[in-house]
């Protein structure tokens, strides 16, 4: 079972979530990766800063125990601005990362629990959690590219999604 987690968060994190982002970015210019059409909504710059803390304070610091840095407030600051090519190559840096702290694991650590962001949590709702948030985002990127692009993203170039 141990490793069955292991191949879906490389594959959910990493080969879907991290390159659908990658792609998106490549659509945008670095003035529409920062806009916000209201103040109650975040632009996509600020969505991979916040995935870069989320995943680097819940399964860095959380599950591989390293020093929780994180500052939260400055993942949706709009004036905490960087060139797009700074925020995908820090959000790579942590999802690799990531993906090294879920491969050591062992499958007695699945059920231990660890103290995150104020919460009480098992490993393995960690990683559940981790999985969902990173794609709830990756999905308002998608969105809001097409929207903005109208473009096909082609996530499924190629592919028969009509097969049952």
């Amino acid at each position: 079972m141990i490793e069955i987690i292991k191949k879906e968060y490389h594959r959910r994190i990493i080969e879907e979530g991290f390159h659908r982002i990658e792609k998106c970015v490549s659509f945008l210019s670095e003035d529409e990766i920062w806009y916000r059409p209201n103040k109650n909504s975040n632009s996509v710059g600020n969505l991979i800063m916040h995935l870069s803390g989320n995943v680097r304070q819940y399964v860095v610091s959380g599950i591989g125990e390293q020093p929780d840095n994180r500052e939260r407030d400055k993942e949706f600051d709009i004036d905490n601005r960087k060139a797009k090519n700074v925020i995908i190559g820090e959000l790579r840096k942590v999802v690799v990362k990531s993906n090294g702290v879920i491969d050591k694991l062992t499958a007695a650590q699945l059920t231990e629990d660890r103290k995150v962001q104020g919460f009480d949590e098992s490993v393995l709702s960690i990683i559940i959690h981790v999985i969902e948030h990173f794609s709830y985002h990756v999905g308002q990127i998608t969105y809001f590219t097409k929207a903005r692009k109208d473009i096909d993203t082609g996530y499924y170039a190629g592919l028969d999604l009509n097969k049952t």
